[in-house]
């Protein structure tokens, strides 16, 4: 995928984050502020790493929904 649109930047950057903090739910760490702190900054969500995982996941699926039906595809 070529990143080369503000939506399609965005939904890399979530992706990446998502990634993140799936691997920061499986314990492991890494130098830095952590996805989970980034994510709840940034969208403004609430609740644990697990809840915020899930909100996110539905934020993910109405952006890719959202932009299939602009594109005519949904």
């Amino acid at each position: 995928m070529i990143a080369d649109t503000p939506y399609k930047i965005e939904l890399y950057k979530l992706l990446a984050l998502r990634g993140a903090l799936r691997l920061e739910l499986k314990g492991i760490k890494h130098r830095g502020r952590t996805a989970y702190s980034i994510i709840k900054e940034e969208l403004n969500l609430k609740g644990s790493r697990e809840k915020v995982l899930e909100q996110l996941n539905l934020l993910l699926d109405s952006m890719k929904n959202k932009n299939l039906k602009r594109r005519g595809i949904a």
